[in-house]
């Protein structure tokens, strides 16, 4: 895992764009299309507005949500409707093939598979995502994987659905969905999560974000988050 240290949360999203679009440019010149999952997030947002601006090859891109919140279309809850508002707001990116988790749907376990087979339509068999963007929970979780949730134990399906977490149950991609990519692109911000990084960077396994394949792992931090973090551990940045 590499630790990338910059100033502050705007510091990180525009660090983000910029990785995304590299890892962008680089998918379709061996592959021919680049496949994105987001997490929701507010730093995420800053950097889907940077990134929407960016010159980037929108119509061979595909977009895929990390998780989602069951709530109905449009909810400002909904990570969805964000991915709309900011992704999309330049002419160019809205060429971009965004493809929505169907949390609308009555038969939730069915609208997983579903999504499920949405996914392997477009990244193969089983599904490998060019690149998942994650960020880390002060609680440990990342995507919608929280502690003590059933969806932790799911290993036969790249898609589930969560217990109630915060008001709300929530889809999301499982383990081997997020493991199988290419590269995984962590965004952690704020004093809050600095003691989570520092058990991110150790890979506990007793968090959920510690059982989450660090090989190809990038994470951008500011220096709030990653102030508990060993000086010898980290890469400063003056970006």
């Amino acid at each position: 895992m590499e630790v990338e240290v910059l100033a502050d949360a705007d510091a990180v999203a525009r660090r983000a764009a910029e990785t995304i679009v590299a890892e962008a440019r680089a998918a379709i010149e061996i592959r021919g299309r680049f496949t994105l999952a987001i997490s929701g997030g507010r730093t995420p947002w800053a950097m889907l507005r940077v990134l929407s601006s960016l010159d980037v090859p929108w119509a061979k891109v595909d977009v895929f949500q990390v998780d989602e919140r069951i709530a109905p279309e449009g909810d400002p809850a909904r990570n969805l409707t964000q991915v709309q508002a900011t992704l999309l707001e330049h002419s160019q990116a809205r060429l971009v093939q965004v493809h929505p988790m169907p949390v609308e749907l009555s038969d939730l376990d069915g609208a997983a598979a579903i999504y499920a087979r949405t996914l392997a339509g477009v990244a193969g068999t089983p599904p490998v995502l060019d690149l998942v963007h994650l960020g880390l929970g002060a609680d440990g979780h990342t995507a919608s994987l929280v502690p003590g949730d059933p969806a932790l134990d799911v290993v036969e399906a790249d898609v589930a659905v969560t217990g109630p977490y915060q008001g709300r149950r929530r889809m999301t991609l499982t383990y081997p969905a997020i493991n199988r990519a290419r590269r995984v692109l962590w965004l952690v911000t704020g004093a809050d999560k600095a003691a989570m990084l520092v058990r991110l960077r150790r890979h506990d396994r007793t968090i959920p974000a510690g059982r989450i394949q660090q090989g190809h792992a990038l994470v951008l931090a500011d220096s709030a988050a990653a102030s508990e973090l060993e000086a010898t551990r980290s890469i400063e940045s003056t970006r």
